[in-house]
Formats: C-alpha cells, sequence, structure tokens
C-alpha cells in the first residue's frame, strides 16, 4: 500500500503532465497558456522526481513520462520559439546535427515573453518575464540528464548532459581583463551570444563546480573532460560568503551537500572544505530566515515554490548525516543546529498538502512549479539521492 504522500506527489506529476501537454502528442511552445509549454527548472525537478518514483514504486510509466519530458524539453526548449523570426535549433545546427545534440546551444528558460532585442531599453521587473538562458536552471538539467544515465545505463543522457556544461561554460565565464579573476554572466541571451544580466549569480560558481564534479562522476570509467571549467568555477568560489537567507538558496545549499556526501562515498574526489562551508552557510542563513515571518504568513501571500526547495533541502540533512565520522568538529556542530530544523521540513510540506492552501491566486498563477515542486518535496529522493547505476541497455 503506498503512502499517501506518494498518492499525492503521483496526483500533482499527472496534473501537471496534463496542463502541461505532456500527456498528449503536442510540442508547441505556448507562452503561458496551452498544452507544450515548457518551463526548464520545473521540468528538470519534475524529470528527477518521476525517476524516484519509478524506483520506488516500480511503475514504468513514471520512467516512461520522465523520458518524454526530456524529448519535449529540448524540442521545445532547445529550439526558438514560435514568435521568434529565428527558426530550428538554437545551437545554430543543422536539423540532423541538433537531434544528435539537442543541448549543444543551451536550452531556454521558457519564460513567458521573448527575449530584450538588443535596441530595448532594460527593466529589471520586465527582465523576470523575459526569455533567456539562466546557469543556475542549465546545471539542474544537467542533474536531472545525470540522474537519468545512472537511472537508464543509457549514455547518451550523459554526453547531452556534457554537451550543455561545455556550453554553459564557454558562454556564461568571462574574464572582464586580461589580470581580472573571471566572473559570469547571470543572464545569457537566447542564442548565448550576448550577456542580458552582466551580474553573478550568489551561487552560480558553486552550482557550476558542483555539477562539473557530478558528471566527471556520472560518466567514469571515461576520461573527465570538465576540469577545466571546474577549475574554472572552483576559482570563482568564496566558500566564506556562500550564506543566504533565500529559502530556494538555502535548500539548494542542502542539496549540495548531500550530492557531495554521496560522491565521496563512491571515491569521488571533492574540494577540501567545500562541505563543510556549505553547512556552516546553511546553518547561518537558515537561522536568520525562520527569523523572518515567512512562514507565519497566510497561504494568499506566500511563493510556496520557493519554501518547497527549501523543505526538500532539508529533507537531505539524513543522507549528510549517514556517516559523521568523517566531518570534523566544527561541521559536526554545524550539522546538528541544522539537524534542529527537521520540524520545519514538514511544516512547510503539511501546509501546503493541505488543498484549502492551494486554492489561492497566487497558488494557480504559479501552480505548475508550485505543484511539482510540492511533490519533489513529498517524494525528495528523486532529486536528492543519486540514482543506482543501471547497466548499459
Amino acid at each position: 500500500m503506498r503512502h499517501p504522500r506518494t498518492d499525492l506527489a503521483i496526483d500533482l506529476l499527472e496534473g501537471f503532465a496534463e496542463r502541461t501537454g505532456l500527456a498528449s502528442d503536442a510540442e508547441s511552445d505556448a507562452s503561458t497558456d496551452g498544452a507544450g509549454r515548457r518551463y526548464l527548472w520545473t521540468d528538470a525537478f519534475a524529470v528527477c522526481t518521476l525517476l524516484g518514483l519509478w524506483r520506488s514504486t516500480g511503475d514504468g510509466d513514471h520512467r516512461e513520462l520522465a523520458l518524454t519530458l526530456i524529448d519535449r524539453v529540448h524540442h521545445v526548449l532547445g529550439r526558438h520559439r514560435p514568435d521568434d523570426a529565428r527558426t530550428g535549433w538554437i545551437s545554430g545546427l543543422a536539423d540532423e546535427d541538433g537531434e544528435a545534440h539537442p543541448t549543444a546551444g543551451g536550452l531556454r528558460i521558457g519564460k513567458p515573453l521573448p527575449e530584450r532585442a538588443t535596441h530595448d531599453r532594460f527593466d529589471e521587473r520586465l527582465e523576470w518575464d523575459r526569455d533567456g538562458q539562466y546557469f543556475h536552471y542549465l546545471t539542474k538539467w544537467m542533474h536531472a540528464l545525470a540522474q537519468t544515465r545512472r537511472a537508464t545505463g543509457q549514455p547518451l543522457f550523459d554526453s547531452w548532459a556534457r554537451d550543455l556544461a561545455l556550453a554553459a561554460h564557454r558562454a556564461f565565464v568571462y574574464a572582464p581583463r586580461d589580470v581580472a579573476p573571471k566572473r559570469m554572466y547571470w543572464k545569457m541571451s537566447i542564442d548565448l551570444s550576448r550577456p542580458l544580466v552582466a551580474s553573478m549569480g550568489h551561487h552560480d560558481p558553486l552550482d557550476g563546480l558542483v555539477t562539473c564534479i557530478e558528471l566527471d562522476a556520472t560518466a567514469r570509467p571515461a576520461p573527465p573532460t570538465l576540469e577545466r571549467a571546474a577549475a574554472d568555477y572552483a576559482a570563482m568560489l568564496v566558500p566564506s560568503a556562500l550564506a543566504t537567507s533565500d529559502p530556494l538558496g538555502l535548500g539548494g545549499l542542502l542539496a549540495d551537500a548531500a550530492l557531495l556526501r554521496q560522491l565521496a562515498a563512491e571515491g569521488v574526489a571533492t574540494p577540501d572544505g567545500l562541505l563543510e562551508a556549505l553547512l556552516a552557510a546553511a546553518a547561518r542563513g537558515l537561522r536568520s530566515y525562520l527569523e523572518q515571518p515567512d512562514l507565519r504568513a497566510p497561504a494568499s501571500r506566500r511563493l510556496a515554490f520557493r519554501e518547497l526547495g527549501l523543505a526538500t533541502g532539508i529533507a537531505a540533512l539524513p543522507v549528510v548525516a549517514r556517516d559523521a565520522s568523517g566531518l570534523g568538529r566544527e561541521a559536526r556542530a554545524d550539522l546538528d543546529r541544522l539537524e534542529r530544523f527537521v520540524p520545519v521540513q514538514a511544516q512547510i510540506e503539511s501546509f501546503w498538502s493541505r488543498p484549502e492552501h492551494r486554492d489561492t491566486e497566487i497558488w494557480r498563477e504559479h501552480q505548475d512549479i508550485n505543484d511539482v515542486m510540492l511533490a519533489a518535496a513529498l517524494v525528495p529522493e528523486g532529486f536528492l539521492v543519486l540514482q543506482p547505476r543501471a547497466a548499459a541497455p
């Protein structure tokens, strides 16, 4: 008999699949409504959660839906928008080559509005709704592809993830001056030819470094090809400056900590002191976040997907704590502090699992991402726990 949490996660993902055209033959990219709409962050979490459901229930339909979703993302977000004068793969590859390498030019975010044209004035509020490419969304998709590679044993998914990693490194990383440390753009144009937001995301170097380590580990025993990219991200990373009170960012820190722990358990070399820095940053940031009134506000004033990202991250703590003997004294103390906040995970999940709290305008406005992030929080193993390695078919 399945747990009610699993049943709710399945219901949420089935509704998401129906609304976004995943359960049909549609591949069109609607801007705001209708079948075929895709959004990279949401789809990455959906793929991982579907794989987690497949592993826990044995229902092959979840596996097939995850594979269908990957194909749809590549054929929608790997190609130009229907309202764009440009057509075909955003990489510029011809149709046959694009089919073989759908991530070679990155993947669009999937925002409702076209990207800002070169002659348009920058509008910070409007930019949130404009298309383009986000680095931290690309790394989430790389993780989803790596999980799929592990789960299916098919090296094609690893190849696509590495194509995407190389494209992202080439486009987002730059040297301001010959003698200055490299930096990263936060948002790039659809074709990766120009920055749309030049500032650097707080955790983008961290996302890049951890993802490169994951992809090289996933591809073993193939020789690693992401060492140069990983070195660039490591050089930009300031471990003492990772703390944040943003719930989605906190969830990311904890998920990265769990990933590093699992990779180390597989014998993968991970950067000295990085895990400890993640735990310290998360402990400081989570304490600061919980001092704010966010979780005490009514449902009509809360962005659920951000809180649910935190809940998923807190679910990573048991993975981090499986063998704390290898941690130093300060890291163990930080882990102890973090484990005191485990009830927050249940608090967030319980709140958003209640139908009346999802019956608000703000939930419906973000329903796709809210539903998927709630499903991910209810069945976090799909995103957080490395899939067992399947034999190649």
